[in-house]
């Protein structure tokens, strides 16, 4: 007969001091989890995290320029266009020529594209406020302010506008 393992001993193990004192490690663990949950969230909505970050630059009126859209994202163009080519047939967004340089295309929100860009904020604000539970509004700040910066420090797309603020969600 097989004794019963108290429930202390079935915890899993402890992670070592070393790796718990490492911030990019922890950052990196964090991470992976957080994407993880967003993509997963995102699915559930009916959209990827590439066709959030469209419509979340498109909401902000950050630009229009198709080419501008791909550079500031890190997607390769092409990879661009199918992205772009799901939400048009959605009916997200919309894309016309350039009536100035008829190579270039520009790409807007469509009324439908606000709603759902609306309800993605929302989405990524329960996971947000979820993540962040144990955090006091003043530590929230904090870490935002500390992460924007070692982001900014390591990719320029990540550097503040003067002036710009935080595009309402709390940063």
């Amino acid at each position: 007969m097989t004794a019963t393992t108290p429930d202390l001993e079935r915890r899993p193990a402890c992670l070592p001091e070393e790796l718990l004192a490492s911030t990019v490690f922890l950052l990196g663990k964090l991470g992976y989890a957080i994407k993880t949950r967003v993509l997963h969230e995102f699915e559930e909505a009916g959209f990827s995290m590439y066709e959030y970050s469209v419509l979340a630059m498109l909401g902000e009126g950050a630009c229009e320029a198709q080419a501008t859209i791909a550079d500031v994202l890190g997607l390769d163009r092409s990879q661009l266009v199918g992205v772009l080519d799901h939400l048009e047939e959605r009916g997200v967004i919309e894309r016309q020529r350039d009536a100035k340089d008829r190579r270039r295309h520009t790409v807007s929100l469509t009324a439908e594209g606000k709603r759902q860009l609306g309800k993605l904020r929302a989405v990524l604000s329960t996971l947000e406020e979820s993540i962040l539970e144990p955090l006091g509004e003043q530590s929230r700040k904090s870490l935002h302010k500390a992460l924007l910066t070692v982001a900014a420090h390591n990719d320029a797309r990540f550097e503040r506008r003067s002036g710009a603020g935080t595009s309402g969600r709390g940063g």
